[in-house]
């Protein structure tokens, strides 16, 4: 079973500093580094380090050739990847002292897919293949549309949460992926069992997964009707950076569903592999293999 990712590509600029910068205030940095990122491109990352077959299609801009390579490295299939004009994407993102992080997104080139491409690239897949999005390309609600037609398993992390999600058709999605500010922010219900509820009557057949941060996570998967719920603590460990984490757990929370495993088991492991990455620098940098993963949940 093939996986296809139609995701983003940035360069990342991370400043750390002592706390995030406020209204009128400068603030000297007390490092910098140019790391390879992108929702898309972590979660690509994630996903092949978790054992899973990853095609990552998009847009390469300039300046952006290190991102394709660094794919490549990792197991990725490239070929629908397409060179354009425009600039590649960036993020400007500060870390604090708690390791914390806030971010500046700019689109750049993943914002540049135009129909006939992805009408291509969805060409190369089958019926029952998995599609990975996230809200850092142009035209979801026709990737969404296209790819539901050609009978394809629809996965969406719907971030950064934003009014072009309005079009999508989350009725065609089998995954949503979100945490608990995005989860607020679709079923306006602070509470996630209540946004649970709140999704699920908009859109029964629509399985959730919502992740809390130090709290853990909570996921309702829906199976021929039926819906089993599984709620995962956090692992306790000291964070030095927790940029990409989220994409980590998705990438191995879906490597685990790809392998059929239990509800369970899908979501102990992408907590292990969130918790091993906020202690490294980076995002995509920070993502563990799945060995590393594996030997840690051993050790337990």
């Amino acid at each position: 079973m093939k996986v296809l990712n139609i995701g983003s590509l940035n360069l990342d600029y991370v400043y750390h500093v002592d706390h995030f910068v406020q209204p009128g205030e400068t603030l000297n940095a007390d490092s910098q580094m140019v790391n390879p990122g992108g929702k898309g491109l972590n979660q690509s990352v994630a996903l092949s380090r978790a054992g899973a077959e990853v095609w990552h299609a998009g847009c390469l801009g300039k300046g952006g050739e290190s991102l394709k390579t660094l794919l490549e490295q990792n197991g990725v299939n490239t070929r629908w990847l397409l060179p354009v004009s425009e600039l590649q994407g960036n993020a400007v993102i500060q870390v604090n002292a708690q390791g914390q992080n806030c971010i500046l997104l700019f689109g750049g080139s993943n914002r540049c897919l135009s129909d006939e491409q992805v009408e291509k690239t969805l060409a190369d897949f089958a019926p029952g293949d998995l599609l990975v999005l996230q809200n850092e390309v142009n035209d979801l609600p026709m990737i969404v549309e296209k790819a539901y037609e050609r009978g394809l398993r629809i996965v969406l992390n719907p971030s950064p949460y934003d009014a072009g999600l309005a079009g999508v058709d989350f009725g065609k999605l089998d995954w949503l992926l979100v945490n608990e500010v995005e989860a607020r922010q679709l079923s306006g219900c602070a509470d996630p069992e209540a946004a649970w509820e709140h999704l699920h009557r908009e859109t029964p057949g629509l399985s959730v997964l919502i992740t809390l941060g130090s709290a853990g996570s909570v996921a309702w998967q829906v199976k021929s009707g039926s819906v089993e719920q599984f709620r995962q603590a956090a692992f306790s460990v000291p964070a030095v950076d927790t940029t990409g984490a989220g994409d980590t757990f998705t990438g191995y929370f879906l490597g685990g569903l790809l392998e059929d495993l239990p509800l369970e088991d899908c979501m102990r492991r992408a907590s292990m592999a969130s918790a091993l990455s906020v202690q490294r620098p980076g995002a995509a940098a920070s993502i563990p293999r799945r060995a590393e993963v594996e030997e840690a949940l051993s050790r337990l």
